[in-house]
């Protein structure tokens, strides 16, 4: 497995594992542009199985925090670790520019994603109400770094 930054042609391989991991409306292919070439705060990779992208993830990085925005692996490819190490990433990240927490939505309904972040040591802190197109809440999680030493 490699990790590496999106490129402009990663954009539909992207985009369709996006549309098949989140049928209930998920980013558009304009988004991921915008992520890649025009926020400034934003980090995007994908990572790569035998040259083929099976996943990715989006962060951004704003002063001491940080902020999980999208992460997502194929389907065929899930419970081999790849999210594990697509979420390690972005928290070695965040640690290595000295935030003090990262931050994340998720819908309450998706149990898989809210047991890997529990198991990395993100918290439930609240509840954001319809937070998403369809109307379904999200919980805000959190995990607690530390920041400056």
């Amino acid at each position: 497995m490699k990790i590496r930054p999106l490129k402009e042609e990663d954009i539909e391989f992207v985009y369709e594992i996006e549309k098949e991991c989140f049928p209930k409306g998920g980013w558009t292919k304009e988004q991921f542009l915008y992520e890649l070439n025009e926020n400034p705060f934003a980090n995007v990779c994908v990572i790569e199985d035998d040259n083929h992208i099976v996943g990715y993830v989006d962060w951004w990085i704003t002063y001491e925090q940080a902020q999980l925005a999208n992460i997502a692996v194929k389907v065929d490819h899930r419970k081999l670790g790849i999210g594990q190490t697509l979420l390690q990433y972005v928290i070695d990240d965040a640690i290595m520019h000295e935030c003090e927490n990262i931050s994340l939505e998720v819908r309450v309904s998706n149990q898989q994603a809210i047991q890997l972040y529990e198991k990395n040591g993100f918290i439930n802190v609240n509840i954001r109400k319809s937070y998403y197109d369809d109307g379904e809440n999200a919980y805000l999680m959190v995990k607690p770094i530390g920041g400056l030493s």
